[in-house]
C-alpha cells in the first residue's frame, strides 16, 4: 500500500448533463447555489457584484455560505483561473486550492475536483484532507442528484447538525 499524500486528493463523478450546464453550476451564483451553497457572491476586480447567471472571471473574489451553518461560517476566496467552458480553479482558504475539470471519458461527462496545497500537519490531515474529501464526495453526489433527477439532498434547516452534509 502506498503512503497517503496528505497534500492533495481527487474526487470525481459522472453526471448526465452537458459540460456547459455543469460549468455554469460552478461558475455562476445561480448555478452554485442550486447544489452546493445557500449563498454565493462573486465580485469582479472593480468590486462589481456579478449577476446571478453571469460567469466568473479570473481574479474575481467570492463569498460563500452553506446551509446548516450560521452566517459566521463563511469562506472568502479568489478565482485563480477559469476558461469559460470546462475548467475553474479557486483558492479555498487554509484548505488549499481547488481545480474543477469537466470532461468526457468513454462518452460520459465527468466532474473532477482536485484539492491541493493542503497543509500536511495534523489539523490539515483531519480538517481539510478528510473533512473536505468527505464534503466534496457528498456535494458532488448532490450535484448529480440535482442535475439528473431534480432532487436536492441538502438539509436546509439550521440547527439540525451532525448530518452527512454538515
Amino acid at each position: 500500500m502506498e503512503p497517503v499524500n496528505w497534500n492533495s486528493f481527487t474526487v470525481r463523478i459522472d453526471v448526465n448533463a452537458s459540460p456547459e450546464k455543469l460549468y455554469a453550476a460552478w461558475a455562476t451564483r445561480a448555478g452554485i447555489e442550486s447544489w452546493f451553497l445557500r449563498f454565493s457572491e462573486y465580485k469582479a476586480a472593480d468590486g462589481t457584484v456579478r449577476a446571478d447567471n453571469e460567469a466568473v472571471h479570473k481574479g474575481d473574489t467570492y463569498t460563500w455560505m452553506w446551509h446548516g451553518w450560521p452566517d459566521d461560517t463563511v469562506e472568502h476566496g479568489t478565482i485563480l483561473d477559469c476558461n469559460g467552458k470546462d475548467s475553474l480553479r479557486f483558492s479555498f482558504g487554509k484548505a488549499g486550492n481547488c481545480t474543477v475539470k469537466i470532461y468526457t471519458e468513454q462518452g460520459v461527462t465527468i466532474v473532477e475536483v482536485v484539492q491541493e496545497d493542503i497543509p500536511a500537519d495534523d489539523k490539515g490531515k483531519h480538517t481539510w484532507y478528510v473533512g473536505c474529501k468527505t464534503g466534496w464526495t457528498y456535494y458532488l453526489t448532490n450535484l448529480k442528484a440535482v442535475y439528473q433527477a431534480g432532487a436536492d439532498l441538502r438539509n436546509k434547516k439550521e440547527g439540525i447538525g451532525k448530518l452527512l452534509n454538515l
